[in-house]
């Protein structure tokens, strides 16, 4: 039991910052379960379980890494399908309606930097996640900052629509 535990452990003490390769962290969340599994009646348990929770907080903080990366490099819809990705890898995280907030900004920027023909129906997108974000988040601090972008879009899909209709006049 102790040998078994203590494989597991040298893998998390070789676990790196999160900016780093995650091999050996996916590898020590692996042991630890396994050893969780094959002796769950150890006074390590609460120990494995602390690790674990660690080790998850440190995979999802490398997840936002990569998708903050995409919006910062101007990969909009990248951004948006990585935010949507941590979401769901990590639906009890705490930081869900920030994530969230970050898609509605990385589709708006995508639907504003698109072509006029698409523009519509990309801000209609912004407009269906911003209706998500206060269905799920009603309570967040955010909620102010995410109304304002589901007024900004639907004045943008209002006007996209008036320029197409005088474009055909």
């Amino acid at each position: 039991e102790e040998t078994e535990y203590m494989r597991a452990y040298t893998y998390y003490r070789q676990s790196p910052k999160a900016q780093l390769d995650q091999t050996n962290t996916q590898k020590t969340i692996g042991l630890m379960q396994i050893f969780i599994n094959t002796h769950p009646n150890s006074p390590k348990i609460p120990e494995a379980n602390d690790i674990i929770d660690k080790l998850r907080m440190k995979l999802e903080q490398k997840e936002s890494y990569s998708a903050e990366l995409y919006y910062n490099m101007g990969h909009y819809r990248a951004a948006a399908i990585a935010y949507t990705s941590l979401m769901n890898n990590y639906p009890a995280s705490p930081k869900s309606d920030e994530y969230k907030l970050q898609i509605i900004k990385s589709y708006y920027l995508f639907a504003g930097n698109s072509v006029d023909e698409k523009k519509p129906a990309r801000y209609e997108q912004v407009v269906n996640e911003c209706n998500d974000f206060i269905d799920r988040f009603p309570e967040s601090t955010l909620v102010k900052e995410v109304e304002r972008f589901l007024t900004l879009s639907k004045n943008n899909i209002k006007a996209t629509n008036n320029e197409q209709i005088t474009k055909t006049n």
